[in-house]
């Protein structure tokens, strides 16, 4: 666990993550690893066009074998993908067995590709010790057809039509489904299941749960011989036993489950088996090879074709057919359960009892974890947000398999590939070979990885699992992934796309996070991953300012149609696209390789060499933007008169001409900031040796790009920037105006000022046009399933709150800037960054009138007790009302929403409230202060408060909570007698000694007291800081993370 109070102390779950990293126990062996959707992905094309959404399309998915993955709802696998676990229901209404998620493709959707289901990644812990996933599935037909067409007659500038909106879940008619996983106290390759289905509706409803056990094809591509084929089989009525070459035995053993029906019998499963084969003669009237192919269950459950499976109950695929049916099936508000297990232990019972009892163990261990990574007094609400946020991260975590040679030219025991497909995409990688465990920017929409968005993700990741982090940074630059010329693979559509380069960045940052939170410092894994870098970082000087200028390109750089042209393409007008953000973005990446190269250098000294190159090229860069050629009046990307940066094409020499769009491209400088300790500097000799040298020689290019050489800021800093304090305060002028980029929720990514003064420009009779769109995009740029001209995106907007940090810690308190402009408010840059921080929980959190901004108005996620408290991490949000856009599950960089919350939760107030005045928020401190004092003095882990007993007689838990979180009423006022802590008088807690030693009661009493010191010290800090009207006593969150320093 995090170190608090010079103290450690490890629960359960990182226990498991010290034998995961010291390799003594594999954890992660099994995870959620299972795609929520592989067709019509790229590596399943196997076109002459490239149309990977028509060559494999969701009808196809339920016959037709993949090649290089597997799909299904709530998925379980091994690190490799060859035995998976998943979950399948039926309805009794609906034309196919319910297997897997269903969405539209980028050409059915109004706005692109789009899923069209309702389920939310509930709980997840870093091994997958716990796991919790919501299905709700409809009683009624699910309506695919009216998804499909209506969405088919919306155009660009419609909302998209989902699920919610067909009225299928009206009158409460669905099934709230709740998937949960659990593994044993002392081996991670024994796992157990449980699915529990509650009927939400008025009236009895039938149900059928199938769970299913299936191995990836791997033996129908002539690659392996034939003796490692995998089987699977029956052992009596409730064992199957799987025998793979690479595994080992291992055996399902499933429960019977409770009866719904008056009879009071119990469910017996129906175990149903056939082959993970393609059903030829379905898809291409070619017979099949034999008689018992992938689609065989939904043929014998739904058509009722019993001879579609294998009566001698083998294959590689089966199915525990449960059927919830007996008179009219499960009753208002009751629930169908269905226990099973996966064991290495040849086992014929399974102990309900001590079943439940360490399904209920395992939560608590995660409360346990959980809590204690940010354990300061918050809303129950942001906790709530945070933990969501955190699962959706783990749930994201996906197999993927991807071998450029096998993909390009086929396999030898199928037909060749079309020789066209070659040359459509990534026919420069053919080096890449990927077969690891990776995180997706999206569990359905984006299911293959994005390099960008990965380095954001690891940010969070870090806070719960360093390991994993580090393990993602140093994949993308081995020698598998990264081409041999330094280029990082962007993500699969096109490896070649040029994404920003972040990469250093998220490195340094998770080392800093491993360091702070952990006090552990991974030396190896930072140089390591910087030697690499280096190649990247000359692959863009190379390739991206060919003609050595210190001014970049770089194409669209993840913004997809930020700009007025396609600027992955020429330009229709000629010229060179001179682009800010490509240039700031460099930058950025000077300035944090500059980080890495010092914080080495402080253990090896040839790394100050390396620290002096990038600060002169970043010195350069700096002056470039600027001053291009150094000629008088020369135009260059800065625009004096409106105080902003802009893209400009470039003709040669003087003739260049700004595009005054105000967008993001103009904000992005901005993260080109640094501050280096005068303390770290004295200790490297030669680097300041070097620095020296370059003012004293270079004076003219120095004093106009490093201002702060000759004036040192708060604690004697050197502020490395690409703007200047006036500069600075001209870009913040636009960008915490509320008519321009300020939104209440967060920054937009292009000004408002756009609504009113769109930009446009005619070239060949051909009109381009620039205006601000605050919702989803109204073109077809990049697919159209993404809008950078108006919506808020939570990445650049980190990074934005990060640098205005960094300012502050140059300037303190003597630079005030007025936020929002016009409301007379002044503060100082570190209160700024709080400020939007502030404003992006909003996106999330209820307001006083109990409202989500995601949720965009509907009453049924707003107020529904079934809903209300589960949450959509959504790729972007409307620049004005914040409701949710895109894909649903972008639990990547979205889910940076939990660093914020832990980073500045504590002080975060309601939505759409007044900003506090700092006296009141001194009161507001003040109050959170005195009423944790006033509490227990042992901070308590937060547990589910409804957590009763099952009735063990009828081995049903209708009792339990299908909820975990509290979700009461912040406003709620509570008796003494209810309270004690802030997080006491909130839930009911898991203090439970039972089993532990003497030992063990008292090492958790002392950390619970060294917990306790902690968070009395930050509260006392925080107080302090509101009372004393902030004179020097604000601490960035996490300033430590930053920079370089001279000391750990």
């Amino acid at each position: 666990m995090p170190v608090f109070d010079n103290h450690e102390y490890l629960t359960e779950e990182e226990k498991r993550l010290k034998e995961d990293r010291n390799r003594t126990k594999y954890w992660k062996k099994w995870g959620p690893y299972v795609a929520e959707r592989q067709w019509a992905t790229v590596r399943e094309d196997y076109s002459a066009d490239g149309d990977a959404w028509s060559h494999f399309p969701h009808e196809h998915a339920r016959s037709r074998t993949y090649r290089w993955g597997e799909d299904g709802i709530a998925g379980v696998c091994d690190s490799h993908g060859f035995q998976n676990i998943a979950f399948s229901f039926w309805n009794e209404k609906d034309a196919f067995l319910k297997e897997r998620l269903f969405g539209l493709s980028n050409p059915q959707g109004n706005h692109g590709e789009s899923i069209k289901e309702a389920h939310f990644h509930v709980d997840n812990t870093p091994t997958h010790s716990y796991m919790k996933y919501l299905y709700k599935y409809p009683q009624a037909e699910f309506p695919y057809e009216d998804l499909i067409k209506e969405n088919a007659r919306r155009g660009r500038t419609d909302k998209e039509y989902q699920i919610l909106d067909t009225g299928v879940f009206d009158d409460n008619k669905y099934w709230d489904i709740f998937i949960e996983t659990a593994k044993e106290d002392d081996d991670p390759d024994e796992l157990l299941f449980r699915v529990t289905a509650w009927n939400r509706g008025p009236d009895p409803a039938p149900l059928h749960i199938i769970p299913q056990m299936w191995f990836r094809n791997t033996w129908a591509w002539g690659r392996e011989p034939e003796s490692n084929k995998p089987a699977l089989q029956a052992v009596g009525d409730n064992m199957v036993k799987s025998q793979h070459h690479k595994l080992g035995e291992r055996y399902l053993l499933l429960s019977p489950s409770p009866g719904v029906g008056p009879s009071g019998e119990d469910v017996h499963p129906k175990l149903i088996f056939t082959e993970n084969d393609t059903n030829t003669e379905l898809l291409y009237k070619v017979p099949n090879e034999q008689p018992y192919v992938k689609d065989a269950f939904h043929r014998c459950i739904v058509d009722g074709e019993k001879e579609a499976v294998n009566p001698a109950q083998t294959g590689t695929k089966s199915a525990a057919w449960f059927t919830f049916n007996e008179a009219g099936g499960v009753a208002p508000g009751e629930c169908a359960v269905v226990r099973f297990r996966l064991s290495k232990k040849n086992t014929d019972y399974l102990d309900e009892e001590e079943f439940d009892d360490l399904m209920d163990k395992k939560k608590e261990e995660a409360d346990d974890f959980y809590y204690r990574i940010s354990p300061l007094p918050m809303a129950d609400d942001l906790r709530n947000i945070q933990r969501q946020a955190f699962a959706g991260m783990m749930w994201c975590k996906q197999h993927y398999l991807f071998i450029w040679d096998e993909w390009a030219n086929g396999d030898p025991a199928q037909p060749p590939p079309p020789p066209e497909r070659k040359n459509i995409r990534n026919q420069t990688w053919k080096h890449l070979h990927c077969d690891d465990i990776l995180s997706m920017p999206d569990s359905w929409e984006y299911p293959f990885f994005a390099a960008w968005d990965t380095s954001f993700h690891c940010i969070t990741l870090a806070m719960i699992d360093p390991e994993f982090a580090k393990k993602q940074l140093d994949l993308f630059t081995r020698e598998w992934y990264c081409h041999p010329n330094g280029q990082l693979p962007a993500y699969e559509w096109n490896f070649s796309d040029v994404n920003p380069p972040v990469h250093a960045w998220a490195t340094f940052r998770v080392f800093k996070i491993e360091r702070k939170l952990y006090g552990r410092q991974d030396l190896d894994f930072l140089e390591r991953v910087f030697q690499k870098l280096l190649i990247n970082f000359t692959w863009w000087v190379n390739r991206k300012d060919v003609d050595g200028k210190n001014v970049f390109e770089g194409g669209f750089l993840g913004l997809d149609n930020i700009g007025l042209f396609n600027r992955s393409e020429p330009l229709p007008t000629g010229g060179t696209l001179e682009q800010a953000d490509s240039t700031g973005w460099m930058a950025f990446y000077c300035l944090n390789m500059l980080n890495m190269a010092l914080e080495l250098a402080k253990h090896r000294r040839i790394y100050e060499d390396i620290a002096s190159k990038f600060f002169e090229h970043f010195i350069l860069i700096s002056d470039a933007m600027t001053f291009r050629m150094g000629h008088k009046d020369e135009k260059s990307l800065w625009n004096d008169e409106d105080g902003f940066y802009y893209d400009a094409i470039s003709w040669g020499g003087p003739w260049i001409q700004q595009l005054p769009v105000r967008s993001l491209v103009g904000l992005i400088p901005l993260y080109a900031t640094l501050t280096l300790e005068p303390e770290l500097i004295n200790k490297l000799p030669s680097f300041k040796k070097r620095v020296e040298w370059f003012m004293q020689n270079r004076e003219d290019v120095a004093e106009r790009t490093m201002f702060s050489i000759r004036k040192r800021g708060k604690g004697n800093r050197i502020l490395l920037s690409l703007v200047n304090e006036e500069r600075l305060t001209k870009i913040l002028q636009r960008m915490l105006d509320e008519d321009e980029f300020l939104s209440e929720h967060g920054i937009r990514s292009l000004s408002k000022y756009h609504k009113d003064h769109p930009f446009s420009m005619d070239v060949n009779g051909q009109t381009f046009k620039v205006g601000y769109v605050p919702g989803d995009s109204d073109t077809g740029l990049f697919g159209g399933n993404s809008n950078w001209r108006g919506p808020i995106w939570l990445c650049v907007n980190f990074l934005l709150v990060e640098s205005l940090q960094r300012f502050y810690l140059f300037f303190g308190q003597s630079l005030q800037v007025e936020c929002p402009v016009g409301s007379g408010e002044y503060m100082h840059l570190g209160h700024v960054a709080e400020e939007i921080q502030h404003r992006l929980q909003h996106l999330f959190a209820r307001d006083d009138n109990g409202r989500r901004s995601i949720n965009g108005g509907n009453d049924v996620l707003d107020f529904d007790e079934n809903w209300r408290d589960y949450l959509w991490f959504y790729e972007f949000f409307d620049g004005d009302s914040g409701r949710g856009l895109g894909a649903t599950h972008q639990c990547g960089w979205t889910g940076l929403i939990a660093r914020m919350i832990h980073d500045t939760g504590v002080s975060c107030r309601l939505p759409h409230t007044p900003r506090t005045p700092r006296i009141g928020m001194a009161h507001y401190f003040d109050d959170i202060f005195h009423r944790h004092a006033s509490g227990a003095q042992t901070p308590k882990t937060p547990r589910s408060p409804h957590h009763l007993r099952r009735n063990s007689t009828t081995r049903s838990i209708s009792a339990r909570s299908d909820f975990e979180f509290n979700g009461m009423d912040d406003d709620k006022e509570l008796t003494d007698d209810e309270a004690g802590s802030p997080e006491a008088r909130r839930r009911s807690v898991s203090n439970s000694v039972v089993g532990l030693s003497n030992g063990s009661v008292r090492e958790r009493e002392e950390t619970d007291q060294h917990l306790q010191s902690y968070i009395t010290s930050q509260l006392e800090r925080l107080k302090q800081e509101r009372s004393e009207g902030e004179a020097d006593g604000y601490v960035v969150p996490g300033s430590e993370e930053f920079e370089a320093s001279a000391t750990p």
